[in-house]
């Protein structure tokens, strides 16, 4: 494991009062689902869906997400994989299969499998795509839940915009003709309850794909209030340094994509770009950069994955101002370190607010580094199935590269139950104090921060410092643990200095006691380190959605009244 983060009380909260009324208003929103259908099935309701009808697609997106020919080879041979599920289908509609998880179920009604379908192209994908929209045509032809929920719509909308070529090219006009009409009830339906999609991501996705369907069916009154909506999420979402909100940087790789389509859409169809959705494009895309790792993948923060690096490259690649990231991200909270080869991002933020933090990890001060094209230091990464346990544990603060006290979270997870069905598993409390300073000296580049995560368990503060040197031939760090002074004559507090080490990496003892890193391209990096009793440990990755053995170096302790300090350094050695 990580390192065994508790899930006692100290790493789990009861829901805190000031979720009540929002837990109140989603069950009043349960309750009254029935009678919501209902409504939105019926006659009159469909009555507000009808309007102006589009003979065909005006523009197909460039969608930047990730399709690959094994998932469109599964597909043909009827299997479907979404969500870390699978469902094997031999008889019979897809549809009618019992779904493994609601995670899935939204995946399929969201037509995931259109993407790989028209990557792979030919006939065979064709057909199989055609019978499946049928098939959902059929079954759903009006509102239901997940099938017509907003962000299951939106997803849905997406898919056929970006990659309907594959199966309107030279299709039957009557198969035509009913799939546009479900096209534009499905469109003005998710203007009416875009607001209705989770806060966050979804939402965001909601208002893109309201835009989208004005641009795509040629709908001039419908692209404007999708464009309203959408500069409305941006405001809420995409914070000043261009960072997302949820300080998740593949959260943020998602919504630039967003952007990307709809700014794309708006020049095909010869419409200015809104001045607010060109200004969050415009601080996107250097943050993006900004979190980009030497292998083109992301930065493992805040329950991010590496994401696809094809894809991140796609996208930047449409980026005509190429704008460059600045080294320190205030808004969003990190600090990037660059010399040589060499990356280093440090987390110095606090947890993101209310919904936004269902995914955020206890990571302060957590750091990662990597040499050219390979992770050396990295974070655990994040549970992708979001399940128990293994979710919470992935979260705590032991699976990431910072200190942990008496392996304990410096941040709550909430406890299962009613509120964290609802809420979800949010985080709670964590630190709210945190101070950065960014200096030159002759050693490099220096980056000094604390946080107070740990005061109210232990009254101690962590601080950090980290200096690369020029040219990236060391990064120094410097952790001090300072006891709040009015506390005297406490128990020992055990400690713990984590580096988790990227799979790929060997890592070995040399005979004076450091510890050799070996990278796959033979480059070398030695680790020593003191103020506390150094040893190997083993770990785990889940950056790329599998989980991998891994090793960390682990750097332990005890303190009482007098502060301690830590010291460490990764030198490079041997390099080609």
């Amino acid at each position: 494991m990580a390192g065994g983060a508790r899930t006692n009380s100290k790493a789990r909260r009861r829901p805190p009062l000031s979720l009540l009324p929002e837990v109140a208003g989603v069950l009043l929103r349960r309750l009254l689902r029935p009678l919501r259908v209902f409504w939105r099935r019926g006659w009159l309701y469909r009555r507000f869906l009808t309007g102006k009808l589009a003979d065909h697609i005006v523009f197909h997106p460039y969608d930047g997400s990730s399709r690959r020919l094994e998932d469109a080879e599964a597909l043909l041979r009827g299997r479907f994989r979404f969500a870390g599920e699978a469902v094997d289908v031999t008889e019979g509609s897809i549809f009618e299969q019992p779904a493994p998880s609601l995670a899935w179920l939204r995946d399929l009604h969201g037509f995931a499998w259109l993407a790989p379908l028209s990557a792979a192209g030919g006939d065979a994908a064709r057909t199989l795509a055609t019978n499946l929209i049928s098939q959902w045509l059929r079954r759903y032809p009006r509102y239901s839940e997940p099938a017509w929920a907003p962000d299951v719509t939106a997803r849905r909308l997406i898919n056929i915009f970006a990659h309907g070529r594959l199966v309107l090219a030279n299709s039957d006009v009557l198969w035509r003709s009913k799939l546009f009409v479900s096209l534009r009830e499905q469109a003005r339906l998710l203007a009416r309850v875009s607001k209705e999609a989770a806060p966050g991501l979804p939402r965001l996705e909601a208002a893109a794909a309201y835009a989208l369907s004005g641009a795509c069916l040629d709908d001039a009154k419908r692209l404007q209030s999708g464009l309203n909506r959408l500069q409305e999420e941006l405001a809420e979402q995409v914070l000043p340094d261009g960072g997302h909100v949820s300080r998740s940087p593949e959260t943020l790789v998602h919504a630039y994509r967003l952007v990307v389509m709809v700014c794309d859409a708006l020049t095909a169809i010869g419409r200015d770009v809104p001045q607010a959705v060109r200004s969050a494009h415009d601080r996107m895309a250097p943050m993006v950069r900004f979190f980009r790792h030497g292998d083109g993948g992301m930065a493992l923060f805040n329950g991010a994955s590496e994401s696809e690096p094809k894809m991140i490259a796609g996208l930047l690649a449409r980026d005509e101002v190429r704008g460059q990231p600045f080294v320190f991200a205030p808004h969003s909270g990190y600090q990037r370190l660059v010399a040589g080869r060499v990356l280093a991002l440090l987390d110095c933020g606090t947890p993101p607010k209310g919904a936004y933090s269902g995914d955020a990890h206890a990571g302060c001060l957590a750091f990662e580094f990597s040499s050219g094209s390979q992770r050396v230091v990295v974070n655990c990464g994040a549970a992708s199935d979001k399940k128990g346990e293994w979710e919470d544990a992935m979260r705590a603060t032991a699976a990431h590269s910072t200190v942990t006290l008496d392996d304990t979270s410096m941040a709550a997870i909430l406890a299962p139950g009613l509120a964290r069905d609802i809420a979800g598993a949010r985080l709670l409390g964590g630190p709210r104090t945190i101070t950065t300073n960014r200096m030159e000296t002759s050693h490099g580049w220096t980056v000094e921060a604390s946080h107070d995560g740990y005061v109210a368990q232990f009254a101690i503060t962590h601080e950090r410092a980290m200096t690369l040197a020029p040219h990236g031939a060391s990064l120094t760090g410097r952790d001090r643990l300072l006891p709040d002074p009015k506390h005297r004559n406490r128990d020992p507090v055990p400690f713990s200095v984590r580096f988790h080490i990227h799979p790929e990496v060997r890592v070995s003892n040399a005979q004076s006691g450091d510890v050799l890193l070996k990278l796959p391209n033979g480059d070398g990096w030695r680790f020593r380190s003191g103020g506390g009793s150094l040893s190997i440990e083993e770990s785990i990755y889940l950056g790329n959605g599998l989980v991998r053995r891994t090793e960390q170096l682990v750097i332990s302790g005890a303190l009482t009244d007098e502060p301690v300090e830590i010291g460490w350094i990764f030198e490079q050695y041997g390099m080609s």
